[in-house]
């Protein structure tokens, strides 16, 4: 009887804990196999730690898994993770969707272990809502081919946005009816034109939103003298196409030879890295009265709805994520800036930069960087922004009256945070 006891206690002994779960949507923006490099990283976390399973869902673009992660809220079913543009805080901080890290970290010195400039966007009143991951900024490719062929230094990049016009007119290129076979600048203008006006009203010495996120600055006269430079390059300096230059598309003209240069996010550096066969340069954006471009990309939120063991779970995850060697090898893999200074002294990093000194050039304009444009209803004021490129660079309204049109909608959203 003592043996069938014992027995039965071994049956009814404690099993191991179970695993907890996790799914984090996350969206890619850029060329290459970005998807890939993900499955692989959750794979390698997985069997380093058994007890948490983390289950990575591919979202679309950085709208679609804004959209995507929003609706699951509203339907019950929230990831418990997600990779967001960290310019989402304002918006996932009034829908009460995130928690913020500094009661999830027990030791806060690690938010110093980041880039401030990466930080800039995450810290709202105080507390940190976000973890760096994916972050960018926006450079300048050059093909160095095309530079020599028309009789340019293929080692020097416009320094200022007079240089790329007149760089821009000696590398337009026509076949023999006239026809452009070659551009000299292409800055894409869907997708995230309110990205790239921003960069060009930064550099025009404009500031384009508060730090309380609730004004924006788009009808400034500065603003528009940035756009109507823009909207100059194919109207009046015919260096760049009329219409609409896609941001999906901009990569492979480049690749293609269609533009001798573009301005496009550092995260497609390894995609051009790998496809392209020219030689190429990259470089910090030209200046008007100042270098400078905002930061952008992804971070790490934690959604409020995770229960607590998820949130431990979710933590320990995003710092396996973002350890300096991680951080060196998702950079070494996809272009995008490794986030903290650590992962630039690793070994790997030393290596690759030395051997590809393009790779440090984002993090040196960081130098210059401001935080992207992030407001309330941040979703919203994008649309108007780009809305307004749209319209300028397309010839159905002048610069100002876009801006001035897109700043009055931006009013009346925004009137409600003051």
């Amino acid at each position: 009887m003592m043996l069938i006891g014992a027995l039965a206690a071994l049956c009814v002994m404690p099993r191991p804990a179970a695993a907890v779960d996790l799914t984090m949507y996350y969206p890619v923006a850029v060329g290459g196999p970005v998807t890939k490099i993900i499955d692989d990283m959750v794979d390698r976390f997985g069997k380093e730690n058994p007890d948490i399973k983390v289950t990575a869902v591919y979202a679309g673009n950085y709208t679609d898994t804004m959209t995507k992660a929003m609706t699951a809220m509203k339907g019950g079913q929230p990831p418990q993770l997600s990779v967001l543009l960290s310019t989402d805080v304002f918006t996932l901080i009034d829908e009460n969707a995130i928690v913020p890290f500094d009661g999830l970290v027990a030791d806060q010195a690690w938010f110093r272990d980041f880039y401030p400039a990466f930080m800039a966007n995450g810290q709202v009143d105080g507390k940190t809502w976000s973890i760096p991951f994916q972050r960018s900024t926006i450079v300048l490719y050059w093909n160095k081919d095309a530079f020599k062929e028309a009789g340019l230094d293929p080692e020097k990049a416009p320094a200022n946005w007079d240089e790329m016009v007149a760089m821009g007119r000696k590398l337009v290129k026509k076949d023999a009816s006239g026809n452009v076979t070659r551009w000299g600048v292409e800055i894409p203008t869907t997708g995230y034109a309110y990205w790239m006006l921003q960069a060009l009203a930064i550099e025009n010495g404009q500031k384009l939103m508060n730090d309380a996120g609730n004004d924006v600055y788009l009808a400034a006269p500065k603003t528009v003298a940035a756009l109507d430079y823009w909207v100059d390059l194919s109207r009046k300096e015919t260096v760049m196409p009329t219409g609409t230059v896609d941001w999906a598309t901009l990569r492979t003209d480049f690749l293609e030879g269609k533009t001798a240069m573009m301005w496009h996010t550092t995260g497609n550096l390894t995609a051009v890295k790998d496809g392209a066969k020219f030689n190429f340069g990259v470089a910090i954006l030209p200046a008007k009265e100042r270098r400078g471009s905002p930061t952008g990309g992804g971070s790490f939120y934690i959604f409020k709805s995770a229960s607590p063991e998820q949130q431990k779970a979710a933590v320990k995850f995003i710092q396996w994520m973002t350890t300096p060697e991680r951080a060196a090898e998702w950079s070494i893999k996809t272009g995008y800036v490794a986030v903290s200074p650590a992962a630039y002294k690793t070994p790997a990093m030393e290596k690759y930069a030395k051997d590809f000194p393009a790779a440090i050039v984002a993090r040196d304009q960081l130098d210059h960087a401001v935080p992207e444009l992030s407001v309330h209803e941040n979703g919203r004021i994008y649309k108007f922004v780009n809305d307004a490129v749209q319209s300028a660079v397309t010839g159905t309204q002048k610069p100002q009256d876009a801006l001035a049109a897109a700043q009055q909608q931006a009013d009346r959203v925004l009137k409600a945070y003051k």
